[in-house]
């Protein structure tokens, strides 16, 4: 004390810079406010300063038992209704615009196409050369010998057979026709994103199903989300869970693409959740087909630091309703707490956040007290 004493009583500065110190030591000691670093506090206090935000009531909710229930059967809900439009039955193919029409009148050689050269070669692509096949117009018509022009756009093989056996009768008695597509060019799908070989498909007489699509492009690449997968036709998004629809039992061949839609397969490192606080490893974390749970997502980071971080104290901010947070609390003291947070399913873009310890909190404030202390008592030894 004595020591104390003569150390305020040597300059003025001296003596106000220590009068300083004290009573911001006082201050930082009897409350860790201003303690460096985030923090969320404690429920109560969470929940306070919720409201005063404007917050609605409820906008903090415990993770319990109840709350676990609550998810799981919000999670036997049944397909969606945008999904439920995109389910159809396979049906025969009809011809459109820019397919190719191979003709054949059997006994009438005088009515076939000269072939482009001396055998049908295949191209790159896999579909026959049109050399010899009626190229069917953009307004959906082909010209043929006696006939004329014919619409054929939106018939099947058998119903243009029969149109053509008609209209040709009357020049032929009793013709025998064939009418076979020689080339599929009308329907197209665009597969784009997280498969080996994206790139334009053709629908032909077998009807595209998503699952088949999906096998044509190359499959999936190591980065794909499967539980991400965007069908765009005409301008309407529509995201497609595939290991939510096997999980409720719906096959997803029933989805039948469409001339002009856009599969696109996102990328897993766009749905992440991130780990923040007193943590092992503060990391984002990609969601694995769409699910990740909460013990799952502590453990990825290394759990709750235990020599920093307070258990009680684990919080899950979601972007809710409106843009409105919604804030999951996880009191974790308790080794059975982590049976709910194994059942807790996060959602992309969730925060989780672990509160540091009080006495994490308080030796932080002294770690920031102890520089400025050092530097007073150096301007008070120069000022002696």
């Amino acid at each position: 004390m004595n020591r104390l004493a003569d150390s305020l009583s040597v300059t003025p500065i001296s003596r106000l810079a220590s009068i300083i110190f004290m009573v911001c030591a006082l201050a930082f000691l009897s409350a860790c406010s201003m303690s460096p670093g985030m923090y969320m506090g404690a429920p109560q206090d969470v929940e306070a300063k919720m409201k005063a935000e404007g917050a609605p009531p409820g906008a903090l909710i415990t993770i319990s038992p109840a709350l676990i229930e609550k998810q799981r059967a919000e999670g036997n809900i049944t397909v969606r209704e945008d999904i439920r439009r995109l389910f159809a039955q396979g049906a025969p193919y009809k011809v459109g615009p820019g397919d190719i029409l191979n003709i054949v009148v059997w006994n009438h050689p005088e009515l076939a196409l000269a072939a482009a050269g001396s055998n049908i070669a295949t191209t790159l692509s896999g579909s026959a050369e049109v050399g010899n096949g009626y190229n069917v117009s953009p307004d959906g018509y082909i010209q043929f010998p006696f006939v004329g022009v014919v619409k054929v756009a939106g018939m099947t093989e058998y119903q243009v057979r029969a149109v053509l056996t008609r209209r040709i009768g009357e020049y032929i008695h009793d013709p025998q026709l064939t009418v076979r597509i020689q080339a599929y060019r009308n329907g197209r799908v665009y597969v784009d994103g997280e498969v080996r070989n994206p790139g334009l498909l053709t629908i032909n007489d077998i009807p595209m199903t998503l699952p088949e699509a999906i096998n044509r492009a190359g499959g999936f690449t190591q980065q794909a989300d499967r539980s991400s997968v965007v069908l765009t036709r005409n301008g309407t998004p529509t995201r497609i869970d595939l290991p939510e629809l096997t999980r409720s039992g719906v096959n997803p061949s029933q989805i039948l693409l469409e001339h002009g839609d856009l599969l696109r397969i996102v990328n897993r490192d766009e749905a992440k959740v991130f780990l923040l606080g007193d943590v092992f490893a503060p990391r984002a974390e990609p969601l694995h087909d769409g699910q990740l749970s909460l013990a799952q997502a502590l453990g990825e980071a290394g759990g709750v630091n235990p020599e920093t971080g307070n258990a009680r104290q684990i919080y899950v901010i979601r972007k809710g309703a409106e843009g409105k947070a919604e804030i999951y609390h996880l009191d974790a003291s308790a080794p059975t707490a982590f049976v709910l947070a194994a059942d807790f399913e996060l959602k992309p873009r969730d925060m989780v956040f672990v509160d540091p310890a009080p006495i994490v909190r308080w030796n932080r404030v002294i770690s920031m007290l102890l520089p400025s202390y050092g530097a007073i008592s150096a301007t008070r030894d120069m000022t002696r």
